[in-house]
């Protein structure tokens, strides 16, 4: 019998939508990815795979229990403190074999550092058919991976065993030499530990992989903190290799953080001696400031692939689009990582005028926008680092 009335039963009905309950994706900034050779070790090559600590690493890249390059430079990493989020290691298929086992890191989302296990050779550029080596197959794949969507900074080390002479700074920041490897993205971070050991005692002294000790330590910072006079913890540099003055400005001034043990810091320890990316790039010298626009374009990412599909162009749909962009940069400015920001969206304006108070242009913006379901978002936001340097002026008087 068909239904006349429809019946007020049950009264009261109740449809529960979960939606708004789903969490916005999070890309972590401090995971980082050490590549390396493990020749012998159980792990199969080429696969990243999670680690906590030097048990883990030893048991999968080790070699019958003992130590290999891999695993050293994976505990340089859980050496410093405060540690990456999250640590993958990545075992090369053949020795110096980079470029197979970084091709198996790609797929792994959420890495934002790399840097190669103990590897000081700048090596050679894809050429044709064949695959960089070196370093070379470091910045390439960082460099590939980021333009892809996938945000990353390679770190690298200049050899610790390039002995002290009158010319080190020109020398090793040839284009023949460590020169080559600058990032026109501000991808790159190069690191200068001279003489860089785990054991001054041993004959000769065991090299320390810098890079990751520095990678770790930078990795457990947030975007925003300044790299300057951070502590790198696992290894030591003898004294009669460290720099002097005028290497350290040279250095630095080129983009290069040097390992430096300040006399104005109580104690003995290495610190970084500046915070800079090795960039071609004049507007990208610092690696904060690389950092903090790598995760403000990973929270807008994140945070608006719900309005795609959903937000309609209208003037409520984009207004409301605007509300999610304040919603995600809100927090940022709240936490003090950025000093302001401001959302434009030019068809928004256009919306907010009748349609009859719109000159032929305007209309067509819109006609245009609707066709091809595009809409324009410009997001502006300011900046305000850390001091690096004050110039103290002293006027002593009587």
């Amino acid at each position: 019998m068909a239904t006349l009335v429809q019946p007020a039963f049950p009264f009261v009905d109740v449809t529960i939508d979960t939606s708004a309950l789903v969490p916005v994706a999070q890309r972590s900034p401090g995971v980082v990815a050490v590549v390396g050779n493990a020749d012998g070790a159980t792990a199969p090559a080429s696969t990243p795979l999670v680690l906590t600590g030097h048990d883990d690493a030893l048991a999968l890249f080790g070699k019958a229990g003992a130590a290999t390059a891999l695993t050293r430079s994976l505990d340089l990493v859980f050496a410093q403190d405060p540690r990456p989020s999250k640590v993958y290691g990545v075992r090369t298929p053949a020795a110096g074999n980079y470029a197979a086992a970084l091709a198996g890191l790609e797929a792994a989302d959420d890495v934002t550092f790399v840097c190669l296990a103990g590897e000081t050779a700048v090596g050679a550029a894809t050429n044709g058919g064949t695959p960089a080596t070196g370093l070379r197959a470091l910045a390439e794949h960082v460099e590939n991976t980021s333009a892809a969507g996938n945000r990353r900074i390679a770190v690298a080390m200049i050899d610790p065993a390039i002995a002290k002479t009158a010319t080190y700074v020109d020398t090793v920041l040839a284009t023949g030499s460590y020169g080559a490897l600058k990032s026109a993205t501000g991808r790159m971070i190069l690191v200068a530990a001279r003489g860089a050991t785990t054991d001054e005692t041993a004959n000769p002294n065991p090299v320390a992989d810098a890079a990751a000790a520095v990678m770790g330590a930078v990795a457990g910072l947030a975007p925003a903190t300044s790299v300057v006079l951070k502590q790198v913890r696992g290894f030591t540099m003898p004294l009669t290799q460290q720099y002097v003055p005028a290497e350290i400005t040279g250095l630095a001034g080129q983009g290069v953080i040097p390992l430096i043990d300040p006399a104005l810091v109580p104690g003995t320890g290495l610190f970084t001696g500046d915070g800079g990316v090795f960039s071609s790039d004049p507007a990208i010298t610092y690696a904060d400031t690389r950092r903090v626009i790598d995760d403000a374009e990973a929270r807008l990412r994140a945070g608006l692939i719900g309005a795609v599909g959903d937000a309609r162009i209208t003037k409520a749909g984009l207004t409301a689009v605007r509300v999610r962009v304040e919603g995600i940069l809100g927090p940022l400015q709240l936490g003090a990582v950025i000093d302001d920001f401001s959302v434009t969206i030019p068809l928004l304006a256009i919306l907010a005028l009748p349609e009859n108070a719109r000159s032929a242009a305007e209309q067509a913006q819109v006609v245009t926008a609707r066709q091809t379901r595009q809409v324009s978002v410009l997001i502006s936001i300011t900046y305000g680092p850390a001091v690096h340097r004050l110039n103290v002026t002293l006027a002593p008087q009587f």
